[in-house]
């Protein structure tokens, strides 16, 4: 298992109620940020059009992958989502800076 934490942006769509003491807490998590992003990366890379002769978004990030030869091509969707995702976050980051 990997200890590296992964920075996954907290709750994409969290849920605030008020508490007892009416004061606002959140009771509902869902969905990370990392998720969302990844979700929406997902749709893309499915969705764009390839070419002969023209590397697809896909191909070129999984050659950063270790162990990518071995992966099938839906696995392979899956990692290049999450880089993406991960990739927007450090921007989301960096522009709050």
């Amino acid at each position: 298992m990997n200890d590296k934490h992964i920075n996954d942006g907290g709750p994409a769509f969290p849920v605030w109620e008020l508490n007892g003491n009416g004061q606002p807490e959140m009771t509902g998590f869902g969905l990370s940020v990392r998720d969302y992003f990844a979700a929406k990366a997902m749709v893309a890379l499915i969705a764009e059009p390839v070419s002969e002769g023209w590397p697809s978004t896909v191909s070129h990030w999984a050659s950063q992958l270790q162990g990518h030869a071995q992966m099938s091509g839906q696995d392979i969707v899956a990692h290049v989502a999450y880089m993406m995702a991960d990739a927007m976050l450090r921007a989301r980051e960096a522009s709050n800076d």
